[in-house]
């Protein structure tokens, strides 16, 4: 986060009414994040003060682009020590990498940096090699990425956060979307079709994918496990939580209609889908 930014937003909530919307912009894991609150502004700012920490305690368990827990693990092979934040976000890949037959799969980041160098990966894939005993330990060669939980972990933990300070309407976005309260309206997009259908957030979270929005050397950079490729240009999920929405967005570029309508989650709320055609069903 740009502390500048932050400070300059402090003054100018405090220099507003006693009650009014704040907004927050900096950035985590690589990307802009972005978040407005409504409520007394002395809360606000005590809100806001405390965020920086937070954010970096995330940053610090998930993050690939600055030294952390993960990078550590995947230069070493083994954490021994992992916060209750990394087991949380373990637990929640084991459960999603089962609902999903596997294509939620933190394993793949060797497949990404394979194809970002323009190689064949010669590292082992699979959940299944992952070690949970007294610590984490991978096989030689493996490395983990959360890309695709950690945001909308992020996001949650931000969301908790504006809660224990008192607020009741918040709209958190860390590349995946939390809302406390609401209700807010979200706009529906894919990368080649536009604008496509609105969505209204009320006290619960959206995440969206869209595989060939970025291309690593001309693939897409969600990757499957077993090399499989995307079925959806855009996949939207709404549940409960945004790291549960995060993951299976994430996962659920590669299942069929009819396995995705079979899916059983307490958390989950609805599946949009969208074709590379542009047509867009809900499940």
């Amino acid at each position: 986060m740009n502390r500048r930014r932050f400070l300059a937003l402090s003054a100018a909530a405090l220099a507003t009414p006693a009650e009014a919307e704040t907004r927050w912009q900096g950035r985590a894991f690589g990307a802009d994040c972005a978040l407005s609150l409504r409520g007394p502004i002395h809360a606000a700012a005590a809100a806001l003060a405390s965020l920086p920490t937070l954010i970096e305690a995330i940053e610090a368990d998930f993050s690939l682009h600055r030294p952390s827990a993960l990078t550590d693990l995947n230069a070493t092979g083994r954490l021994a020590a992992p916060s209750l934040a990394f087991n949380s976000v373990l637990d929640l890949t084991d459960a999603i990498h089962r609902l999903t037959d596997g294509a939620f799969d933190p394993t793949v980041q060797p497949l990404w940096q394979a194809a970002a160098e323009g190689r064949a990966n010669t590292s082992p894939i699979g959940w299944r090699h992952v070690q949970r005993v007294i610590g984490i330990t991978l096989r030689p060669g493996m490395a983990l990425t959360f890309n695709g939980i950690a945001q909308g972990f992020g996001a949650d933990a931000v969301k908790a956060h504006l809660a224990a300070h008192g607020f009741d309407h918040a709209l958190i976005d860390m590349g995946e979307t939390a809302a406390l309260g609401g209700p807010f309206r979200l706009g529906l997009q894919d990368p080649v079709h536009g604008h496509l259908a609105t969505r209204t957030l009320t006290g619960t979270a959206i995440a969206t994918s869209s595989p060939m929005a970025t291309l690593v050397n001309g693939q897409p950079h969600i990757l499957h496990p077993m090399g499989l490729p995307p079925l959806w240009s855009t996949v939207s999920v709404e549940a409960r939580t945004a790291a549960l929405a995060d993951a299976l967005s994430t996962a659920l570029v590669f299942l069929t209609a009819d396995r995705i309508a079979a899916l059983r989650h307490p958390g989950l709320i609805r599946v949009t889908l969208v074709g590379f055609d542009g047509n867009l069903q809900t499940v």
